[in-house]
């Protein structure tokens, strides 16, 4: 049994098998090797908005921390100025606690250690471990060499400490020019792993920090930074993706010199050493999940910002209306593994119409409307009648709708000559309007392109409230919005945001040629009156067999709501329509 499905003792009685990251913290913690505390961070550099595949890691070290009794650090990985911002940070921190986790008083930065971590590398460099290398990248690429053949030592590998001590401190100095040289650690040239050959472990780099200014021009590398703050903030267990599977020896030999130098924390007695592993990180189709690609994107202006409701990023898909509660019970649902593998995009919407359809109220709203005239009332007439906000909950209650002589419906719940299993409106055939009463269509109006501009019928004044007063069956069900009184509102109309699973499968071709054109169009759909009221701070609604829809809370107004639809309902019509 490998590690990913091993379950601990008890496990299967008890119904459910632990995951090989769950059993890896339980193996420790009755090792007693946690100091009496489990401890784990979330690490993300602020140079980019979280997507969806950062929230799997939000929910993994949040979550583990979370069920064995310990804590969770926000740190932010500013280690490389180039791209880094203060909006990225306090958006990292909105986005996490909007998915209801908090770090609590344990929050740091990778700036805060720039100090410390260049004691360590002094020490290093005294010790013979490091040397400054004035190796161009690519010189250093023919050195490294391949994994299966030794690689060729820097010219510069062997410079007494003295030396190497009096650059590196030159290099901080700002002596020499970007990309002049660097600080590599002396480990081991005929390793195997590339990462293992003298990696760098600090550059030159003459941007300002978007916090220390130009205090600094030369920084850390992540994987020379990321064990000395796992270190020093106590952190037990260190969970990554798994492309730093082989940066993992690198991470044991910085975690080694440290307990050497003494700088490790004691907790419980005991001096606390950090250990990583790496589980596989999330992939969805439809979409990219490269900060990088995502950034190209927003800076292109081919999506409308970070926050656009098409975009993977954790504040894009809150504007669209996204449940919080949706999102982690998709990670939960994706579960940990080391198994690479992209998930459907369609599951996370399916996790999204869950918790959406316990919660979200309904209201009736039509987009592709035509006529529906009722000839057997009057002009001026008019019947209230008492609709369920949420069938999923008694709670929620009802409200009053008015219906009178002329009602809109929806185009496609009308046809002329219908097919079998067609249960809506048709020549000749009795529905439900629902909520309503029962309607049977007698006849309708075309235009000169035979598009039908009206539908024409009769209700059975007994059927108010929906029900036939001789228990006759009907089995078609339509919404309808009131003619008279509805509120013509605009709406988005969102869609994948990408037309092919994965848009960087082809190597020939640039990502941005797959851009779905048809991801966002722009409707107006007549609603219910109470619709006008309707507040971003409430959430999404039911449109009624139509899907999800939340007020933009970019661009809606008191009374004024812009809806984004955040996600449609099962059609059974049109997975019958597609299979024909």
């Amino acid at each position: 049994m490998n590690e990913e499905t091993r379950a601990p003792a008890g496990a299967e009685a008890a119904g459910k098998s632990k995951n090989f990251l769950e059993q890896w913290i339980e193996d420790d913690v009755l090792a007693g090797r946690t100091g009496g505390k489990v401890v784990t961070r979330f690490p993300p550099e602020p140079n980019g908005y979280l997507h969806i595949g950062h929230a799997k890691a939000i929910c993994v070290d949040f979550g583990l921390a979370a069920k064995f009794g310990g804590e969770c650090h926000l740190r932010l990985d500013d280690t490389n100025p180039s791209k880094e911002s203060d909006e990225f940070a306090e958006n990292i921190k909105e986005d996490i606690h909007w998915l209801g986790f908090d770090w609590g008083e344990h929050f740091y930065s990778a700036a805060d250690r720039f100090e410390t971590m260049w004691e360590l590398a002094e020490r290093l460099v005294k010790r013979g471990l490091a040397y400054v290398c004035f190796l161009s990248q690519e010189e250093w690429k023919k050195h490294r060499g391949v994994p299966t053949e030794p690689g060729i030592p820097s010219p510069w590998r062997d410079t007494p400490p003295e030396e190497n001590l009096a650059r590196f401190r030159d290099m901080r100095a700002g002596k020499y020019a970007d990309g002049e040289c660097c600080l590599r650690a002396k480990i081991d040239m005929a390793s195997p792993n590339i990462h293992f050959r003298d990696p760098v472990i600090y550059r030159i780099n003459r941007l300002p920090h978007y916090h220390l200014g130009d205090k600094w021009c030369v920084y850390p590398m992540y994987d020379f930074a990321h064990p000395i703050e796992d270190a020093l903030e106590g952190v037990t267990h260190s969970m990554c993706s798994l492309e730093f599977e082989v940066h993992r020896p690198l991470y044991d030999w910085v975690v080694d010199r440290m307990a050497e130098e003494g700088m490790l924390v004691k907790r419980g007695g005991i001096e606390v050493r950090p250990h990583q592993r790496e589980f596989s990180r999330l992939n969805i189709t439809h979409t990219v999940m490269s900060k990088r690609k995502l950034r190209e994107l927003v800076d292109l202006g081919l999506v409308a910002g970070w926050d656009d409701p098409r975009m993977p990023t954790l504040c894009g898909m809150r504007r669209r209306g996204y449940p919080a509660e949706a999102i982690r019970t998709f990670c939960e649902r994706a579960g940990v593994t080391k198994f690479i593998s992209t998930t459907d995009m369609s599951l996370l919407e399916q996790a999204v119409r869950d918790v959406l359809n316990k919660t979200a109220p309904r209201r009736m709203a039509v987009l592709d409307p035509v006529k529906l005239v009722i000839e057997n009332m009057a002009p001026d007439e008019a019947h209230a009648c008492e609709a369920v906000n949420n069938p999923e909950d008694p709670a929620a209650g009802s409200r009053r709708v008015v219906f009178g002589r002329e009602l809109w419906v929806e185009r496609a719940d009308f046809m002329k000559d219908p097919p079998k299993k067609f249960y809506r409106l048709a020549p000749g055939r009795e529905v439900r309007l629902k909520y309503a009463c029962l309607f049977t269509c007698t006849g309708f109006s075309e235009d000169g392109n035979g598009n039908v501009t009206e539908i024409r019928g009769t209700w059975d004044p007994g059927s108010l409230g929906g029900n036939a007063p001789d228990g006759r069956s009907v089995r078609g069900t339509i919404h309808w919005v009131d003619a008279a009184t509805s509120a013509p509102l605009p709406v988005r109309l969102y869609d994948r945001l990408f037309s092919v699973e994965n848009p960087e499968a082809d190597d020939a071709r640039d990502f941005k040629e797959f851009l779905h054109p048809d991801s966002c169009k722009d409707a107006t759909a007549l609603c219910e009156p109470a619709l006008r009221d309707a507040r971003p701070e409430d959430g999404a609604v039911q449109f009624e067999r139509l899907g999800y829809f939340r007020p933009d809370p970019v661009d809606s107004a008191p009374g004024a709501p812009v809806f984004n639809r955040t996600v449609t309902l099962r059609d059974s019509w049109a997975k019958i329509s597609a299979k024909a």
